[in-house]
């Protein structure tokens, strides 16, 4: 009895030895299998700003990084892995307060050893984060967190955004009210005081006097980030009834905000120009007044132009997910593709795996294929993304249940960028000198 257990037990150790042999034998050619990249991907996953900006970016990189281990991507991006490598994802909620956010970071850096981070949305955040990336020398890839305060006055080695900065909003909106309602000659403002709200609505008014001098700004209105409660901002605006209400709302305030305007019929007396509007486009496209002026942080989302790369992406997306990717989506899926970009030229470069520093290296001022548009790393010393925008007026059939844009207008990159050097607001300021529209 002892010796047919001790017959059994050998047979399964020598059977498990075989399968170890053949097992290691088919990877041990392959990088892929060798290596393994942790990467954390950060964004609000709980929360106010969970659901049209956390969750659809986690769904993008998510079915990216699924894509880059299997070697399924299109184009430049089909080898397996970063450099070979395969991506461990570790998805981390954003949501708590800015110490925590950064306590966060250091926890991952420095205990949990993760290779390389990707994401955060809001831009105090960023702005927090981006000194202690440097410090512990981790190479942190901003996926959105717009405001130009990061890289302006600057330097650093291992920090990169490949998402533009909000000035390519302010610009572009006021080009395009230029354009398509050159009639609106009042103009308001209700956003976040955070840095994002206040640079986004200084750099719009900024455009607008550079753009259409004869335009006046009549109120500025600045609820705190999250709050959830306009009533008081809403009378104030129906009282004044500008022609244009800018707003660079995002998240559960941009939903809160939709809401409480839709019952109070604020749409119906001044048009909305929504700089981040796209993301609800799909989630509450009825409480989006028609007419509304929409956009996204860049020609993402509903605007992402036709090509293979984009048109796997979107089916795709909406094959898992059941709806259609919105601009949240794209930019966690590009910030990965520039990480496998820079990890593949590293590589190349080095004839080996390639270090964290040599990766940066690789990523400053690095021009790659985007989803649906070139992403080129041009500014704040080549760790700042530059891209095209653009901008449309809402309209939601009732018919058929779908919304859509009409007037769509696309913007170059450079029309909406300052050159190389130049602070945002002192560009907008000083005329727009230099800009490329044409």
């Amino acid at each position: 009895m002892i010796r047919g257990r001790y017959r059994n037990a050998w047979r399964v150790i020598a059977r498990n030895a075989i399968l170890g042999i053949a097992i290691a034998g088919a990877f041990s050619s392959s990088a892929w299998a060798e290596r393994t990249i942790k990467l954390a991907i950060i964004g609000y996953i709980s929360g106010a700003a969970a659901g049209s900006a956390g969750i659809p970016a986690r769904d993008g990189a998510e079915l990216v990084i699924d894509a880059i281990n299997a070697g399924t991507l299109l184009g430049p991006y089909h080898s397996k892995g970063l450099a070979g490598a395969r991506i461990d994802p570790l998805i981390i909620d954003e949501a708590g307060s800015t110490t925590q956010v950064v306590a966060n970071y250091r926890t991952l850096v420095q205990q949990r050893h993760v290779n390389a981070v990707i994401g955060y949305q809001n831009s105090g955040n960023c702005l927090a984060v981006a000194p202690v990336a440097e410090e512990l020398r981790a190479l942190t890839i901003f996926s959105s967190c717009g405001t130009s305060r990061i890289f302006e006055g600057h330097s650093y080695h291992y920090v990169f955004r490949t998402a533009p900065m909000e000035i390519i909003g302010g610009v572009g909106a006021a080009h395009y009210i230029e354009k398509a309602y050159p009639q609106a000659k009042t103009y308001a403002g209700i956003n976040q005081n955070y840095a994002w709200g206040q640079d986004s609505w200084h750099q719009f008014g900024a455009s607008m006097k550079a753009i259409d001098p004869g335009a006046k700004a009549v109120v500025a209105l600045w609820p705190k980030i999250f709050s959830g409660e306009y009533s008081a901002e809403i009378s104030t605006l129906l009282i004044d009834k500008p022609a244009i209400i800018h707003s660079s709302f995002w998240g559960g305030d941009l939903t809160a905000f939709l809401t409480q305007a839709a019952a109070r019929g604020l749409g119906k007396h001044s048009r909305l120009l929504l700089t981040l509007g796209e993301q609800n486009m799909f989630t509450t496209p009825k409480l989006i007044p028609n007419g509304s002026i929409l956009a996204a942080e860049g020609a993402d989302g509903y605007f992402a132009r036709k090509t293979p790369l984009n048109n796997w992406f979107r089916a795709a997306y909406e094959k898992r997910y059941g709806t259609p990717p919105i601009y949240p989506s794209y930019q966690a899926a590009d910030a990965l593709l520039g990480l496998k970009a820079a990890y593949d030229k590293a590589e190349k470069k080095a004839h080996k795996f390639p270090t964290i520093a040599e990766v940066g290296k690789a990523l400053t001022h690095l021009s790659y294929e985007g989803l649906g548009e070139k992403i080129d790393m041009a500014l704040g010393e080549g760790h700042q993304a530059v891209t095209a925008t653009a901008l449309g007026t809402y309209e939601y059939d009732t018919k058929t249940g779908k919304p859509t844009m009409r007037k769509v207008v696309y913007f170059p990159a450079w029309c909406v960028n300052p050159p190389p050097g130049t602070k945002a607001v002192a560009w907008i300021e000083g005329g727009l000198k230099g800009a490329k529209c044409h």
